[in-house]
This record gives structure tokens, C-alpha cells and sequence, in this order.
């Protein structure tokens, strides 16, 4: 069983991770949504575009945030 303090580490690298996967689909779904990547019914919809920015933004906020859960844990 971990410790207080080891849960919170690990919870932060959590959300560092997840950050980085949310990251990766918006850049992907923004990709498609400007029809660079082609293939899919997403590619040109604009749609797919806006959402793709928007969790790119999610996931650029939750590493920031787990980053700096980290960094002052660690302290």
C-alpha cells in the first residue's frame, strides 16, 4: 500500500500522463479537422477541428498542472 505522500506522486504523474494522451487526440483530431490527415469522415469538419484545439488546450492544462503538483511536492 502506498503512503500519503507516494499517492499524491503517483496521482500527479497520472494526470501528467493523461495530459499528454488528451494532447496527442486534439492534435490528431485538429489534424483531421484541418484536413491535413485525410482518410476519415472527420477529416475537413470543422467540427473535429474546434474540439481537437479544445482538448488540446485540456491536456497542455492538465500537464501544467501535474507538473507543478510535482515539482512542489517534491520539495
Amino acid at each position: 500500500m502506498l503512503a500519503g505522500e507516494e499517492m499524491l506522486i503517483v496521482k500527479n504523474w497520472m494526470l501528467v500522463i493523461v495530459g499528454v494522451v488528451l494532447l496527442l487526440v486534439g492534435l490528431v483530431w485538429t489534424l483531421q479537422g484541418l484536413d491535413v490527415i485525410k482518410g476519415s469522415a472527420m477529416s475537413g469538419a470543422k467540427l473535429w477541428l474546434a474540439i481537437g484545439v479544445l482538448l488540446g488546450i485540456g491536456g497542455l492544462f492538465a500537464i501544467n498542472s501535474g507538473v507543478r503538483r510535482l515539482r512542489t511536492s517534491s520539495r
